[in-house]
């Protein structure tokens, strides 16, 4: 099939992910928390009735296609820039421009801010005002944290939508739509895929379904077509577009494998953790897979026995993540040996667990201490009590006993040190302030 006959000419450059995006929320991937019907942002979307908001999640997800999708649903005008290539000139005129619709039709406009993260505090604090007079509806799209990456002003002006990895049923279903669609899709061409290679391809894109349609497209239109004009595209071809091998153990053996590896490092077995996570690796498994559980059995099961611990993790995470496969498997060994001989004690889990027990009972009217509250914008007798407050750089050795907790909780104990590792310096420490209880 010629890929002149799918659309038009101008359907040849789009890649599959452009041709297939949602242009409905009936039609829309995923999100289900966001999205589903009776949600916020649908009614606010259906009664044109959408405020400033940011859509944060990893890339594939929907972000793009759900402020498109907005676009064309609602009544007003629809400016899109890239906050990479945007300067404070065009933010300008995209707000002059809002003003001048407003003012003449009535009608509100979206600005839609890919890559949002990217703006500095100039740029948004040009673009701030016309936030808050209503000029312009914001959408701002980012992978990075708002709350972390973007101007704190902004933010606190805008509902944040939280998007999450797609389904790998979501992806698969996905792809089985794209290779019957003969209009945007791949349907054209007869293309018969197995049902590993499908499979493969949505486990591997990571919950990306540009990704997906990505591998799905170059697999079919690099396959060359049987004698009667069909193309067959086989797990070797699926392994083959999306540069990954399929993992030599079926689903079940693989979070037996990852278990197994979770609990010698628990178990503070070096040799079988390295085992366990080069079976992992060497079967298919993505080595961020191994880094990321690294991270967390370093606070979970050495925790402040050895806080060292999670900074050797941590770097060897980092150091996967910029030098690559198999390169980086060298600090990741690093780290597994590290953690399994570390010492061990979950006591930071039992502080937190217990912390977060209290703080989802105790919310309203906790009582904290007159002294230790903000009295940047207090009145008189919240300006005095805070008086009350001991600096303790002004006593020696930098503490002073008194009470943190609120009222209801000023006895309760969260964090009790164990007798190992650092923990024991921990209690000394403690001992020498007359903390320890």
């Amino acid at each position: 099939m010629d890929l002149f006959d799918l659309n038009g000419n101008e359907n040849v450059a789009k890649p599959l992910a452009e041709r297939m995006r949602a242009n409905n929320l009936n039609d829309f991937i995923g999100q289900k928390h966001i999205v589903a019907e009776g949600s916020l942002l649908r009614r606010a979307i259906a009664l044109d009735r959408l405020g400033s908001c940011i859509f944060w999640g990893p890339p594939g997800t929907g972000k793009t296609t759900l402020a498109n999708i907005i676009s064309a649903t609602t009544n007003g005008e629809f400016i899109k820039l890239n906050a990479v290539q945007a300067g404070v000139a065009d933010v300008k005129k995209a707000v002059e421009q809002a003003r001048d619709t407003l003012k003449m039709y009535g009608r509100r406009t979206y600005l839609m801010l890919d890559e949002c993260h990217r703006f500095n505090k100039t740029q948004s604090d040009s673009l701030l005002p016309a936030i808050e007079q209503g000029t312009i509806i914001f959408i701002g799209s980012t992978t990075e944290n708002p709350y972390a990456s973007m101007t704190p002003a902004i933010v606190s002006r805008c509902r944040v939508f939280e998007f999450k990895r797609l389904s790998f049923d979501d992806i698969r279903g996905a792809m089985v739509k794209a290779l019957c669609d003969k209009r945007r899709g791949l349907g054209g061409y007869s293309a018969q895929v197995d049902e590993d290679a499908l499979n493969h391809i949505a486990n591997t894109a990571g919950g990306d379904l540009r990704t997906a349609y990505n591998a799905l497209e170059l697999a079919v239109l690099t396959t060359p077509p049987l004698s009667d004009g069909s193309i067959h595209v086989t797990l070797s071809d699926a392994e083959q577009s999306i540069q990954k091998k399929a993992m030599s153990y079926n689903e079940d053996a693989f979070y037996d494998y990852l278990s197994a590896f979770c609990k010698s490092l628990r178990g503070s077995d070096a040799n079988a953790a390295l085992y366990y996570a080069m079976r992992l690796v060497e079967g298919g498994c993505d080595p961020m897979i191994i880094a990321r559980r690294l991270v967390i059995h370093s606070s979970e099961d050495v925790g402040m026995s050895d806080p060292n611990a999670l900074v050797v993790a941590t770097s060897a995470m980092y150091a996967l993540e910029k030098t690559g496969y198999p390169e980086g498997m060298i600090p990741i060994s690093n780290a597994i040996i590290y953690v399994c001989e570390a010492p061990k004690s979950n006591t930071v889990v039992t502080a937190m667990d217990a912390a977060k027990r209290d703080a989802a009972q105790v919310r309203d009217d906790d009582g904290v201490p007159p002294y230790l509250k903000d009295n940047t914008f207090g009145d008189k007798q919240t300006k005095a009590q805070s008086g009350k407050y001991k600096y303790p750089h002004d006593y020696a050795g930098g503490y002073v006993e008194q009470q943190y907790l609120p009222d209801k909780l000023k006895d309760r104990i969260y964090y009790t040190p164990s007798d190992y590792g650092f923990e024991r310096k921990v209690k000394e420490i403690r001992k020498d302030k007359g903390k320890n209880k």
